[in-house]
């Protein structure tokens, strides 16, 4: 009884509280208002990059798998392990013999080039590779990178 009478107050106090609320109407379509006139700053690219859009991952990379050459010629010089120095007596000079991401095996002389640097000298046990730094940040555009054959020493130790 209590409850009925407390239903009951709200319902004289608050007459709209137990009614549902008014279903609104769609309003008709109302005729497109005019676009505002063109005032202010527009911004014409003419060849010049959008700056809203990041410069990250945009463009084919040219070291990518897809884009380079068949061969030595399109490896990188960190995908490439030597196997081996061969000294020749035709010409007295060392030749290496390097193995790429392929699996073959790619006798190569000092001066040929790799996709990201060249072979700078071959010695009895070392090759030096001239590795082109692509950092705009760095100060440096080649550093020597060194592969150096083990030893039968060493695979033992």
């Amino acid at each position: 009884m209590k409850h009925m009478l407390v239903a009951a107050v709200c319902l004289a106090v608050m007459p709209g509280w137990a009614q549902q609320p008014p279903v609104e109407k769609p309003a008709a379509p109302a005729a497109q208002a005019p676009a505002p006139p063109a005032s202010g700053y527009t911004y014409r690219p003419e060849g010049r990059r959008d700056p809203f859009v990041s410069l990250v991952g945009r463009g084919a990379d040219p070291k990518s798998a897809a884009n380079r050459a068949p061969g030595l010629p399109g490896m990188l010089i960190n995908e490439v392990s030597l196997k081996g120095i061969l000294y020749s007596k035709q010409r007295e000079e060392f030749q290496a013999m390097l193995q790429g991401t392929d699996k073959k095996t790619y006798t190569v002389r000092a001066g040929q080039r790799l996709l990201d640097g060249s072979i700078k000298s071959i010695t009895a046990d070392t090759v030096v590779f001239s590795q082109d730094v692509n950092d705009p940040l760095s100060l440096v555009k080649q550093r020597e990178v060194r592969k150096t054959l083990r030893s039968g020493e060493e695979i033992r130790g």
